[in-house]
């Protein structure tokens, strides 16, 4: 086991001394507060495409989703059939009005700011409520990342878990630190491939360790043939129709994702975004088919069932592979949480740095103030969620979704229609985002009936109704605002 911790150790570190070197990079092209947190608006679609989608794909990719469907069976097929209908959606819906509103609004950087900037709103709630939810929700976003980490170091060096965690948090805090956007996008990219090949490489190694396709399917009928059914549990129990809307509701969430939607606002021109949502969609399509594989072939190769399903991914790496190509695919869980977390880190900072901070100052930073307050916010943001991520009984899928469908429901409704209703004003758009986000928290701590559907699904037409309802009780939008939807209206269509 040393021998095999070491070879796997070396791979680590040549992983990232890439990754790092990647961030001492971009330490040297950041020059503005656009630089830091939009990357200068120059990503290029490939760039742009994998960066969105290895920020959406944390370490759940490779450890959650995974382990659901080893528990249960082709029934999670239907959370990732949901979030490829969302993933396709949020390119062809709002990547593009996205690109084009947010820079008309003055190179409006962060989702607050684009919100507060789209109503003209005249006091500071949307802005403020919105930064607010979102540090919220990230907080514990980014703490799932860093229980990835912790469960990753534990089951593969058998490190304690708290050092596991804290290890994660400094390596990623390094470079989100110093390289800001420019080194999270480009990190990204190199994650996605890495992350890809090992989704892929995994499933299709078991499948002929086992003897080929018929031999797996074999010996997972002899288990309970009910988990190659996406119409039952695993015990053969028909699955209800609020399992379906809970499990495939995941997908609504992505219209509300800011580090997701940060890299439509970032890409070089509207004009690429044609291209970088090809990509987007069948690189997303590819990574939630081959983590679903990895469960449904875990089921098959692992005799000893785990005590942690969440170690699938993991167990199968080190009975398939050589020790330094083991390393190489379980730097792969490394490069998801890394390229999520970053994400999530730059774009919760922001909301702090740019949105919330100068209003309790009360009044705007420098350039350079508003790049140094970004990165005291990442500093700060990793510290706390570093604590909540302590607790070693922690499940990345638990913490995923609650933090998931709160930034979906809070912020998906309202960016969505801020970007097709002309009707909508300020009153509405800020009664949206607090009925959201209040009814995630709230529906999360009920049980029983009704409840148990996942609380993104009400939450987000919860949410919608209130933006609908308050918008139509209360004044017109202001001509301006009219105005300004009208003029990103006749962009699209001159590009049409």
């Amino acid at each position: 086991m040393a021998s095999f911790s070491l070879s796997i150790a070396l791979t680590f570190c040549a992983y990232l001394l890439v990754v790092l070197g990647i961030g001492i990079l971009a330490w040297t092209k950041t020059r503005s507060a656009s630089d830091y947190f939009l990357g200068g608006r120059r990503l290029s679609a490939g760039v742009a495409a994998l960066s969105a989608g290895a920020s959406d794909m944390s370490g759940w990719v490779l450890l959650g989703l995974p382990g659901y469907a080893y528990l249960a069976g082709m029934e999670a097929s239907w959370i990732a059939l949901g979030l490829c209908i969302g993933v396709a959606l949020n390119w062809l819906l709002s990547a593009r009005r996205l690109r084009i509103y947010s820079f008309q609004l003055d190179d409006a950087v962060t989702l607050p700011a684009y919100l507060h900037r789209r109503f003209q709103c005249p006091v500071p709630w949307l802005k403020l409520s919105s930064g607010l939810f979102i540090l919220l929700f990230f907080l514990f976003y980014v703490s799932s990342g860093l229980i990835g980490a912790g469960k990753l170091f534990v089951a593969v060096f058998g490190f304690e878990y708290q050092l596991s965690v804290l290890l994660g948090a400094a390596i990623i805090i390094f470079y989100t630190l110093f390289g800001g956007f420019l080194a999270v996008s480009w990190t990204d990219v190199f994650q996605a491939t890495l992350m890809t090949l090992a989704l892929v490489l995994v499933p299709v190694m078991a499948t002929a360790d086992l003897g080929g396709y018929s031999d797996l399917i074999g010996s997972i009928e002899l288990e309970s043939p009910a988990l190659l059914s996406m119409a039952t549990d695993r015990d053969g129990n028909p699955l209800g129709p609020l399992t379906v809307i809970s499990l495939m509701g995941w997908g609504l969430a992505y219209f509300g994702q800011p580090h997701i939607l940060a890299r439509f606002k970032a890409i070089h021109s509207h004009r690429q975004l044609h291209t970088a949502a090809a990509i987007g969609i069948s690189w997303s399509l590819l990574v939630y088919i081959a983590s679903i594989a990895v469960g449904i072939t875990g089921l098959a190769l692992l005799s000893t069932p785990l005590e942690d399903a969440e170690h699938v991914f993991m167990a199968m790496v080190q009975m398939l592979f050589h020790p330094l190509v083991a390393g190489f695919l379980l730097a792969a869980i490394l490069a998801a949480i890394m390229s999520t977390v970053d994400s999530q880190l730059l774009a919760s900072s922001s909301a702090l740095a740019e949105d919330i901070y100068p209003m309790v100052r009360g009044h705007q930073l420098s350039e350079k103030g508003r790049i140094s307050a970004g990165r005291w916010a990442v500093a700060i943001i990793a510290a706390v969620a570093t604590g909540v991520a302590m607790d070693p009984e922690s499940k990345v899928l638990d913490v995923v979704a609650y933090a998931w469908g709160g930034l979906g429901a809070t912020l998906g409704p309202v960016t969505l229609l801020s970007l097709y209703w002309r009707r909508m004003n300020w009153q509405g758009a800020l009664a949206g985002v607090i009925s959201g986000g209040l009814t995630v928290v709230i529906w999360k701590q009920l049980s029983g009936g009704i409840f148990e559907v996942y609380e993104l699904v009400p939450a987000f037409f919860i949410s919608l109704a209130a933006i609908v309802v308050t918008s139509l009780l209360s004044p017109m939008p202001e001509q301006r605002v009219e105005d300004g939807f009208m003029e990103m209206s006749q962009t699209l269509k001159r590009q049409d």
